[in-house]
């Protein structure tokens, strides 16, 4: 997905069960995943998961509902001014 992405007017939450099970939602794409780390676009800002043995339960785009299980070391949002690209940033 782009990175002019529009945020929405749709809920954003986050919940996490013992640092073993997250619940998202507001999941507007996922950008990448692996078991080390899960890159989700929401209607708050680019989501940045990192942890260990990280799985896609559930996925829905369709209701912005994303569940993940596995250990979470850290959850993140990726700054604004990072989506700005090298270019731009030379020639501002």
């Amino acid at each position: 997905m782009p990175y002019d992405i529009k945020k929405t007017d749709m809920p954003h939450n986050v919940i996490l069960e013992g640092r073993e099970r997250l619940s998202i939602s507001g999941v507007e794409d996922v950008e990448s995943f692996d078991e080390e780390s899960i890159v989700a676009y929401t209607s708050a800002g680019t989501l940045i998961i990192r942890g260990n043995g990280l799985h896609i339960e559930k996925l829905s785009l369709d209701l912005g509902e994303l569940t993940v299980d596995g250990y979470v070391d850290s959850l993140g949002y990726e700054s604004e001014e990072r989506k700005v690209g090298l270019w731009q940033r030379l020639f501002k």
